[in-house]
């Protein structure tokens, strides 16, 4: 059997030159995050923290009372709320 060197070299050569050579990559540039909120949501937010400055005066009021000890709890409503969380859906 003869094997001829000169013919196998050549493809092993061109093989490893296709090794050999760096496949670039480029990254794509990443872009900044961005925040639009529209008109209406801001409008929305501004509604709900007048709704906030009410209710902060309301839980002061009841912290207050439950201070002072003139908070009272009526437990049938409690009852009511209760039975209808649960079964009035």
């Amino acid at each position: 059997m003869n094997i001829d060197k000169t013919n196998s070299s050549s493809f092993i050569q061109s093989y490893q030159k296709m090794q050999v050579a760096p496949v670039s990559k480029t990254k794509p540039l990443q872009k900044e995050d961005e925040l639009q909120i529209s008109n209406e949501a801001k409008a929305m937010f501004e509604k709900n923290t007048s709704v906030d400055v009410e209710r902060q005066e309301k839980i002061q009021l009841l912290k207050a009372q439950v201070a002072s000890g003139e908070y009272q709890v009526d437990a049938r409503k409690v009852a009511d709320k209760v039975h209808q969380f649960w079964f009035d859906k």
